[in-house]
């Protein structure tokens, strides 16, 4: 109701007012006091809507100022600049806005930041309840205190610094997680792998550290007190594995020496060639189930104890064996055995009669054996030198003989082989002054580093080259004396020609014969120097 309708009904009220009042004939004293009592009443139902109106701007306000301010606190807790002011509260009555307009406006946007404050906490209560369990999972037990200085109930900061810091700590604890994850699956391969090779129960073993490593499904267990566990197992089974090898090792290379050393048949051995292969391994390189079990070791212990008792009842044949293969190794290297080798017979009867342990005999024959091979090593270059030598004066020999058969021309099928023999030898022949000069400027060398004589076949090498030359040059002259010996017969055969041109021609024939009987005589059986008596200077030291 508008206020000029208010004045038209208290007019029109009062008019009918004064109509009664004429017709009851109140007097004028009596009106004004009836109307001061109603303008008094007027006055109080005012002053009553007044004060009830002040009363309900002063509580608007209040609502007012109250929704501003926890819309700023909202705002400060959640670090946002605030989105009403006191610049904001002037315009609004400056543009003649109603309180109640005010309040309706502030209570939307008080609304609107609780609805975001909530979202915010919500965020808030996620990412802390990820915190907690996260670190549980690495601590092993309930943290009720998932940050330092932040809690679920704690509303000071909910700020998107805050949240991130909360988010970096999330990020942080799940990679530390993470890490974990991998180092368990790391241990849990390792363990398994351990398990394996060494024939232990990988379950078992796992499941006394955490029930839930075994489990196909849901999170294993993390924390530190698993992790120890599982890296101390790890450690321990490595340990375990290395010593193993090593035992294994150990037993092996005494295996393969009772292999070699009673020729033990490649049958009786492959039953323990997965085995052998090992004995150089590293430990990496031993990957293949049960390979280092306790039954496998067993296995080898009882085999090594088997040979044992098998070599005591072949050692006799066994030292004569090796005995046989030193003998054989000299040979081969024209090396002589010492007079303080034992003997042959010698060996056997001490063997027989117990008197020394053969298997003291076998060490000495191989320790021979090995000092023999080192010895041929700085002696190869020298022996094929002296082979080639050697095999060079055997077809100088031939060669000899060969130019002295008088039939050499008339040797029928093969003797065009026979003849590039010759030309091969006669060749080698002519090389053989410069092969002992280079032999003897060897040995020469080699006697001097070593300070000891060079023995073939326990003469002195070199003794043998000065020998040879000797007699070569011995031949050499020789062959010079028959020239000139040849050359005078043949002077003296064509001055008897001349003295007997008269005579009858039969009795130039026989004297012809007769000359030749006297000249052409058979080498020297006594000279040491004779064709025949020059043989090879090995078959001449044997």
């Amino acid at each position: 109701m508008s206020k000029t309708q208010i004045e038209s009904t208290c007019a029109s009220l009062l008019q009918e007012l004064e109509i009664i009042w004429d017709e009851v004939g109140e007097t004028e004293t009596e009106r004004e006091k009836i109307l001061i009592e109603i303008e008094d009443e007027c006055r109080k139902v005012y002053g009553e809507q007044i004060e009830k109106v002040k009363e309900e701007r002063i509580r608007i306000r209040q609502e007012i100022a109250d929704s501003e301010a926890r819309v700023i606190a909202i705002c400060s807790v959640m670090e946002e600049p605030p989105i009403l002011g006191r610049q904001q509260h002037q315009s609004d009555q400056q543009s003649g806005r109603s309180l109640k307009d005010e309040l309706v406006k502030i209570l939307q946007k008080l609304e609107e930041m609780e609805k975001r404050k909530s979202e915010r906490k919500t965020q808030f209560i996620q990412v802390i309840e990820d915190i907690r369990c996260v670190r549980d999972e690495i601590n092993g037990e309930s943290d009720e205190t998932c940050s330092s200085d932040f809690s679920i109930d704690d509303e000071s900061d909910l700020s998107l610094r805050k949240l991130e810091e909360l988010h970096r700590e999330l990020y942080t604890l799940q990679e530390q997680k993470r890490n974990r994850v991998k180092q368990i699956q790391d241990h849990l391969r390792n363990l398994e792998s351990l398990s394996s090779v060494l024939g232990f129960c990988f379950r078992e073993t796992v499941t006394k550290i955490h029930p839930s490593l075994v489990e196909s499904e849901g999170s294993r267990s993390i924390c530190n007190e698993t992790l120890n566990k599982l890296a101390s197992s790890v450690e321990q089974w490595h340990e375990t594995k290395i010593q193993r090898m090593q035992e294994l090792q150990d037993l092996v290379t005494t295996m393969l020496e009772f292999w070699n050393l009673m020729d033990t048949p490649a049958e009786e051995q492959q039953k323990f060639m997965n085995v052998s292969c090992n004995i150089a391994a590293t430990v990496s390189e031993i990957t293949k189930p049960n390979s280092l079990s306790l039954d496998l070791l067993q296995e080898v212990k009882d085999e090594l104890c088997r040979l044992e008792e098998l070599k005591w009842s072949k050692m006799k044949e066994l030292v004569l064996k090796k005995r046989s293969e030193l003998e054989e190794i000299c040979r081969r290297t024209h090396i002589v055995l010492d007079e303080q080798d034992i003997a042959v017979e010698n060996i056997i009867k001490a063997i027989e009669s117990g008197d020394v342990n053969p298997e003291n005999i076998l060490e000495q024959i191989e320790y021979r054996a090995g000092k023999v091979k080192e010895e041929a090593l700085c002696r190869k270059e020298i022996l094929e030198k002296a082979e080639k030598w050697l095999n060079a004066c055997e077809e100088e020999n031939w060669l000899e003989e060969y130019n002295q058969d008088e039939n050499r021309y008339n040797a029928g099928k093969g003797s065009h082989l026979i003849l590039k023999r010759a030309e091969k030898a006669r060749a080698l022949v002519n090389k053989l002054p410069a092969m002992a000069e280079a032999l003897v400027s060897k040995i020469t060398v080699w006697e001097s580093e070593k300070e000891s004589e060079f023995l073939f076949d326990g003469n002195r090498l070199l003794w043998m080259l000065e020998e040879y030359t000797e007699l070569r040059e011995e031949k050499e002259q020789e062959r010079r004396r028959k020239r000139d010996m040849k050359k005078l017969q043949g002077q003296v055969t064509s001055e008897q020609d001349k003295a007997s041109v008269t005579k009858p021609q039969s009795a130039k024939k026989g004297l012809k014969v007769s000359t030749n009987k006297r000249f052409v005589s058979s080498p020297r059986t006594d000279s040491p120097h004779s064709a025949k008596s020059i043989t090879t200077p090995l078959s001449r030291h044997g």
